[in-house]
């Protein structure tokens, strides 16, 4: 997918207006140009929102932002509320309504276990996955200060949120693509995702082997063996997320600490 332009608006490159009267024009601009006119026109539409300036609070989360902003793609894994999908979701946000980025939305990958079936819900496809948007929801109404922000984001086309069971088939072409939870997702589900990717995508894994819902040994070993895949590939980097790591709050942090400590996992 690529970018609609009204040609017939005016537009500033570098500061200077210029009128667009058809596409022979815009054809004959330079790529930084182009690149100019994507980002005033992505911050024009995402004027009204308003995101929230986050700061990595650990070296790890610092790590990120910088691979990040070079360009990788991410493998983040470890401990449980160490703000893996947070910080993930707000670098892809930024990206985009800052315009910094080639990619125009976010795409949401997530596993319906532990029932691997949306039919034990009630209600249609979209009913169902609400619950596993949940998250999400959150984290936007957290960024940008208002609890409509996660359906406004949807409604614009900014995210798109789909579970493994639908992503066969699919390419997925200009976005960033989050994989939350992927510690339930066999290697062939995870195999599935990263080779939908198109062109001007990247992607991001995140979870924690060790909090697993799959039963057979051999899915839960999957994702294993797709790390050791991952960390042979130059366009990833992988961070993992220690006990220091974890700033949800204290409480979690002692339990967490604990319960790592008399070998549960």
């Amino acid at each position: 997918m690529s970018l609609q332009y009204n040609y017939d608006d005016d537009y500033s490159v570098n500061g200077n207006i210029t009128s667009f009267p058809n596409k022979k024009q815009f054809r004959e601009l330079t790529k930084r140009q182009r690149r100019q006119l994507r980002k005033e026109q992505q911050q024009a539409k995402n004027s009204s929102l308003k995101i929230r300036n986050i700061q990595p609070k650990t070296e790890n989360q610092d790590l990120v932002f910088r691979n990040f902003d070079d360009g990788y793609n991410l493998l983040l894994h470890g401990l449980a509320g160490t703000g893996k999908t947070f910080i993930s979701l707000y670098l892809a946000l930024s990206d985009i309504i800052e315009g910094y980025g080639e990619q125009k939305n976010i795409t949401i990958v997530r596993s319906v276990v532990p029932t691997r079936d949306m039919g034990y819900l009630p209600g249609n496809q979209k009913e169902k996955s609400k619950v596993y948007e949940a998250p999400y929801a959150n984290i936007c109404s957290e960024l940008f200060g208002r609890g409509d922000a996660y359906e406004v984001l949807k409604g614009r086309g900014m995210i798109d949120f789909i579970t493994t069971s639908f992503v066969r088939g699919v390419t997925l072409s200009d976005t960033t693509v989050i994989v939350d939870e992927c510690q339930n997702l066999s290697f062939h589900e995870l195999d599935s995702i990263i080779t939908r990717l198109g062109e001007n995508s990247r992607i991001i894994f995140c979870g924690d082997f060790r909090q697993s819902d799959l039963v057979r040994d051999d899915e839960r070993k999957g994702v294993l063996t797709f790390m050791k895949i991952l960390s042979k590939m130059k366009g990833f980097e992988s961070v993992e997320f220690e006990e220091e790591d974890i700033v949800r709050s204290k409480l979690v942090k002692e339990y967490i600490i604990s319960k790592v400590r008399h070998g549960i996992v």
